[in-house]
């Protein structure tokens, strides 16, 4: 039985993206930094928060309202990857 949203493998693969976008957002260039790279952190930041939130408020209804919001989160930052793929030409 699950605990604490922290056994969920979804939250802490989650986070392990968290630290690669954190990781990545280092390598664009400095006047970035208050731009797309903003936007990549909280998009990621945004996944693991509203998994972890989802699972506290209760009922399998909630959480799976709140996974939707994570998967939409998800799908945001995709879209900021491609872009930044085809600005800056990273690798990722």
């Amino acid at each position: 039985m699950l605990s604490s949203f922290k056994d969920l493998v979804v939250w802490q693969k989650s986070m392990d993206l968290a630290v690669q976008i954190y990781s990545l957002c280092k390598k664009l260039p400095i006047d970035e930094q208050f731009g797309i790279s903003t936007q990549m952190k909280r998009s990621v930041v945004s996944i693991s928060s509203n998994i972890a939130e989802g699972f506290k408020r209760g009922g399998p209804k909630e959480f799976r309202q709140f996974l939707i919001i994570a998967q939409g989160s998800a799908a945001e930052l995709e879209s900021q990857i491609l872009l930044c793929q085809r600005i800056f030409q990273i690798e990722i």
